[in-house]
């Protein structure tokens, strides 16, 4: 994982976004859910359980506790049932991205620098729309991925423009699941760290 992680800002733009239904339900919540201090990661409506809307979102800083879910929950359920998008009964599933989670925004690219990750793109990339390697470099047009399985022929890296990404997914390994608990537990000392100093301030 990079160690140069951007200052986090929730008003980041996604590069992946919904369309049609789940496009109208993000719209509809996103603002609910910046106000709250979280930025949204992906909807989707699903047909599991019956049907499920399934909307993940995380703290500027990366993390979401169960309590967090509640809370988001609870803030967007009166707003959606005034705007009333689905006009069918569905379940609200709101939960974290996950380790293995979509990749969403250019910092989650700098943030999980150095490990496995599998995308698609809309549009060929050096002849190939699927690519699976190790995210080696970031910059603001797109990010340089070693492929661990490149064919005969094939140049181990690949540069891959942000404006081709159709979907992007981290991979789940040791390294992933170690990063992740480091990233985390940087978070949480920061966020002590910060109730400290406004216990002292007050």
């Amino acid at each position: 994982m990079s160690e140069h992680v951007p200052a986090t800002d929730l008003l980041e733009p996604r590069l992946i976004t919904e369309t049609g239904l789940d496009r109208r339900i993000a719209e509809i919540i996103e603002p609910v859910a910046l106000d709250l201090g979280f930025k949204l990661v992906r909807v989707r409506m699903m047909n599991q359980n019956g049907l499920t809307l399934q909307i993940m979102a995380e703290r500027a800083d990366g993390t979401m506790t169960v309590t967090d879910c509640e809370a988001l929950s609870q803030a967007i359920s009166p707003v959606l049932d005034v705007e009333d998008p689905v006009d069918k009964e569905y379940h609200l599933e709101v939960s974290s991205p996950g380790i293995d989670r979509p990749m969403v925004r250019i910092s989650d690219f700098t943030r999980w620098q150095g490990n496995l990750l599998k995308c698609e793109t809309s549009i060929l990339v050096d002849n190939r729309k699927r690519f699976r390697g190790k995210i080696t470099d970031v910059t603001s047009d797109g990010f340089v991925l070693e492929r661990d399985q490149a064919a005969y022929g094939e140049e181990p890296r690949v540069t891959i423009p942000f404006t081709a990404l159709a979907e992007a997914k981290l991979i789940l390994t040791d390294d992933l699941i170690r990063d992740a608990l480091r990233a985390d537990k940087l978070a949480k000392a920061q966020a002590a760290n910060q109730n400290e100093e406004a216990d002292e301030a007050e």
